[in-house]
């Protein structure tokens, strides 16, 4: 299987701020790369380097067999994007938005028309298809900004934080589309701070940390690379935790972590169950008060705290990014897809 996306050796820099030091990337054709880091890890200028919206100071990069640096309109031709935030002219309606973008890229009127309707049947917008945007929920304004990404129905798709703002509903129903699209055949690029949208979604994870890929592979592999089980208590009294913490010390294969605000302790373990037991027997008699007990294999969560320290929401640096051009057809629309292949007159 071919690679759809490559990259080699992506860097960007904004005066002394390094948002990218050397990335590479290969997304496989059909498959889904999940991007992962922390607020300012340099996740979305990936995005906008390989969406042609920002040049690269160094490295190179083809999606869809096209380049990004000289040919950024065959690029566009091939791509959809949809960015962290709905970019749909709140003016207009969701027909009236998704017939616009079809006339940019040339399909033709009645094919603009045809195409706007059935993507508003697949995102169930036929209800309001004829209502200004600016009624629209934040979930509603979601699904239609994707359906715009969707128009010219390209071969590669970079989603960028997808599922922000939604509600678990919406999260829901935004999984079981991209779960369709890429059964269909597309190929994505994933960016998200939810780990679980990863793990049910990206056939691969790259996790970026300052401007640098510091691991990837699948989530499964990730997971065993963090290794050994993890023993989780939840204490009645959170006043307790230091204490319980020392008693158990003796069992854990690295220091425990604590939680206040959930009373909880959480601390691997090299021999699962039997560690279990063990810790139960020298809770037994402290008088400790336990509203749960258990073990647990390590999530992504626990991966991404092993790799970089600290959770997806922690900021590291700002990811400073350039203005919105309208350079080759850029655009200044907040970059819901990279333009139409000749240019965007809007």
């Amino acid at each position: 299987m071919s690679d759809a996306i490559i990259a080699q050796g992506l860097v960007k820099h904004y005066g002394d701020v390094v948002a990218l030091d050397g990335v590479d990337l290969r997304v496989r054709q059909g498959s889904v790369l999940g991007l992962l880091g922390p607020n300012g890890a340099g996740k979305t200028t990936v995005v906008r380097i390989l969406a042609t919206l920002l040049r690269t100071d160094a490295g190179e990069a083809t999606v869809a067999g096209a380049d990004v640096r000289t040919q950024p309109a065959q690029v566009r031709r091939r791509i959809g994007l949809s960015g962290q935030y709905a970019a749909v002219d709140e003016y207009l309606t969701g027909f009236e938005n998704l017939d616009m973008i079809g006339r940019l890229y040339h399909l033709g009127a009645a094919a603009s028309r045809a195409r706007a309707r059935e993507l508003l049947a697949e995102f169930r917008l036929e209800d309001a298809a004829d209502r200004p945007t600016r009624t629209y929920s934040g979930g509603m304004r979601r699904r239609l900004d994707l359906a715009g990404a969707l128009v010219a129905d390209p071969p590669v798709l970079f989603l960028d934080e997808p599922t922000t703002g939604l509600d678990p509903r919406g999260r829901t129903d935004m999984w079981d589309v991209i779960q369709q699209l890429v059964a269909g055949g597309t190929t994505l690029l994933l960016t998200t701070q939810y780990l679980e949208e990863a793990d049910l979604l990206a056939d691969e994870i790259v996790v970026i940390d300052h401007g640098r890929i510091i691991a990837q592979g699948t989530a499964d592999s990730l997971k065993r690379d963090v290794g050994g089980e993890r023993l989780e208590l939840t204490l009645a009294d959170a006043t307790r935790l230091a204490e319980i913490e020392q008693l158990l010390a003796p069992l854990g294969s690295e220091p425990a972590s604590i939680d206040p605000g959930r009373r909880s302790l959480l601390m691997p373990v090299a021999n699962g169950p039997a560690s279990l037991a063990d810790a139960l027997r020298l809770l037994d008699g402290t008088g400790v008060a336990l509203d749960d007990v258990g073990l647990r294999r390590p999530t992504l969560d626990d991966v991404f705290l092993s790799l970089t320290g600290r959770t997806t929401e922690e900021q590291t640096e700002p990811e400073v990014t350039e203005p919105a051009r309208t350079r080759e057809g850029t655009g200044s629309r907040g970059g819901r897809h990279a333009g139409p292949p000749e240019g965007d007159p809007a």
